[in-house]
């Protein structure tokens, strides 16, 4: 990464922390990273998609050991509506899922239900189209709920704790404050706010902007 966007980044945070901070009142700033579509898979349901043997191939590193591959596959939902190209992450799970906008849901005619990623069980049904075969997952479809990623040191400097739950301002003329944001704090996160491109459009929000955090939820 450039160091001179670096180093612009890093004092645009402080400096708008320190506004957020007037009158006394402690808050956080935190760069808001916009997640759109993607799937997690299975070794099993890899090799069903891409072939005997096949192992998924780094395109670029992400936060807390994961990347996202370079492959992709189309999503089938149940009114045969498909979407293409959507990104797979690795590495691979013990159960595979996909994280989708309410926005795709509709289109696809999906029933998914607003979880934390990982949250599977009962979630709605989705088929996975690759170039070697076909995976028809009876749950794991999900819309993956807005949260925040930090280390114990940065929750530790907010007062806050894994699992708990805040309150986030963000956007300029079309901003919104979100409950319901969940921390979730773990050493190999780096301090990001993840939100779905739906909540990103709706506040003109975009990649590596800011969000504060103003209250406990």
């Amino acid at each position: 990464m450039d160091s001179y966007n670096d180093i612009e980044r890093i004092t645009r945070m402080v400096l708008e922390t320190l506004e957020s901070t007037k009158g006394n009142e402690s808050r956080m700033t935190v760069p808001v990273g916009v997640s759109a579509r993607h799937i997690h898979l299975t070794q099993e349901d890899v090799e069903t998609l891409f072939g005997t043997g096949y192992h998924l191939t780094k395109k670029k590193e992400l936060m807390g050991g994961q990347f996202a591959a370079n492959e992709q596959c189309t999503l089938v939902g149940l009114k045969l509506r498909a979407i293409e190209n959507v990104r797979i992450l690795g590495p691979v799970r013990k159960a595979s899922q996909v994280e989708i906008s309410a926005t795709d849901a509709r289109m696809l005619g999906v029933n998914a239900p607003l979880r934390q990623s990982g949250d599977i069980c009962g979630s709605a049904p989705i088929a996975l189209v690759g170039p070697k075969g076909v995976v028809y997952l009876k749950e794991g479809c999900i819309i993956a709920a807005r949260h925040i990623h930090m280390t114990p040191e940065q929750a530790a400097a907010a007062s806050l704790k894994d699992g708990e739950y805040v309150s986030v301002r963000m956007g300029n003329e079309r901003g919104a404050l979100l409950d319901n944001v969940k921390i979730r704090v773990d050493a190999s996160f780096s301090l990001e706010m993840h939100i779905d491109t739906d909540e990103a459009n709706a506040c003109q929000v975009k990649q590596d902007d800011f969000a504060v955090i103003v209250r406990n939820a």
